[in-house]
């Protein structure tokens, strides 16, 4: 059976997201591997071992075109609501905080914050589906 291990995203500004990525999830620097052309950092924390891989591009000044087709990364915590408040105190700027019922019953509660290039994070209560 094939296992998650990475997802990528390509970045602009290398520090600007390791601080970020940090300061919201606590994702520090698990392995660096510096090329000619580009820089691959990959993310990780004690939580998990599926990591973000950061990609950047040497030389790339201008920012990326997500497009059209991007979805979004989610991560898990066990309390949406500290989360959220812990967010905004950072200046991350959350979006609202969310109660997805489509059908009377709570699925989900989450939020989502944009990332310093765009990507979309969503951040949802830990249980049920969402471990």
């Amino acid at each position: 059976m094939a296992k998650a291990i990475h997802s990528m995203i390509r970045v602009l500004d290398e520090d600007r997201s390791l601080a970020f990525y940090d300061k919201a999830f606590g994702l520090k620097v698990a392995d660096r591997l510096d090329f000619a052309d580009f820089t691959l950092v990959y993310l990780s924390n004690a939580e998990s071992e599926f990591e973000l891989e950061l990609t950047i591009n040497k030389g790339t000044t201008e920012a990326y075109d997500l497009g059209n087709g991007y979805g979004h990364l989610a991560v898990s915590v066990d309390d949406i609501d500290a989360e959220h408040a812990r967010f905004e105190a950072e200046g991350l700027a959350p979006r609202k905080l969310v109660e997805f019922a489509p059908a009377g019953e709570i699925v989900a509660r989450f939020f989502f914050v944009a990332d310093p290039d765009g990507y979309q994070i969503e951040v949802l209560q830990r249980g049920g589906r969402f471990k």
